[in-house]
C-alpha cells in the first residue's frame, strides 16, 4: 500500500514501497518503461540511492530508490502531483 508525503513547497512524494529491494526497483523500471511508455532522461547512482528522472505526460518526475527508506516517486513542484497520484495508483495494482 503506497503513502503520500508532501513536502514544504505542497509537492507530493508517493512511496510506492517502503522495503523494496532493488530487483523489485528494476521491476518497477520496467514496468514504467514498457507499460506506460515514459521516457527516462538521466540516472543519478550513489552509493545506497538510484534516481530515475523521467517524463510522463509532460510532467517531470523522479523514481527514487534507496536501501533504506525504499521506493518512491515524487515531482519537483505541486503542479505536477496529480501525475504522482497517476503513477502511485497504477504501481500500487500492479506491484501488490
Amino acid at each position: 500500500m503506497s503513502y503520500q508525503l508532501t513536502n514544504l513547497s505542497g509537492a507530493v512524494e508517493a512511496v510506492i514501497d517502503d522495503n523494496c529491494g532493488i530487483s523489485k526497483f528494476n521491476n518497477i523500471i520496467n514496468m514504467l518503461l514498457h507499460e506506460l511508455r515514459v521516457k527516462f532522461l538521466n540516472k543519478v547512482d550513489d552509493s545506497d540511492t538510484v534516481d530515475w528522472h523521467f517524463k510522463y505526460k509532460g510532467h517531470p518526475l523522479t523514481l527514487h530508490y534507496n536501501i533504506y527508506n525504499g521506493v518512491s516517486v515524487f515531482a519537483q513542484n505541486r503542479k505536477n502531483n496529480r501525475a504522482v497520484d497517476e503513477i502511485a495508483k497504477y504501481l500500487e495494482r500492479k506491484v501488490f
